[in-house]
């Protein structure tokens, strides 16, 4: 999968919108894929972080799963956790 494949994807967590892949950040030592930056949806900000507005976050890989799980749909990435984990998994850019 190429890299612009993945920007503006949307995420979800059980059903519930994240937000939309916005970047990639790859690891430079191991070429990696390490985190995706998403811009989560305001209702997302709130619910899991607790924010009053929508703004970037880093979201580990390790949230996402195999590509045979998470990237089920053609306009989406479904990730592998629950919703009430996902906090965890995120972390300011």
């Amino acid at each position: 999968m190429k890299i612009d494949e993945l920007v503006e994807k949307e995420v979800f967590v059980e059903s519930f919108k994240v937000g939309k892949v916005k970047d990639v950040i790859i690891d430079g030592e191991d070429w990696k894929v390490t985190h995706l930056e998403v811009e989560l949806t305001k209702e997302a900000a709130k619910e899991l972080l607790g924010a009053k507005s929508s703004f970037r976050n880093v979201l580990a890989i390790s949230a996402v799963g195999p590509a045979s799980k998470c990237c089920t749909s053609i306009d989406r990435i479904d990730l592998q956790v629950s919703k009430g984990q996902l906090r965890i998994y995120l972390r300011p850019p």
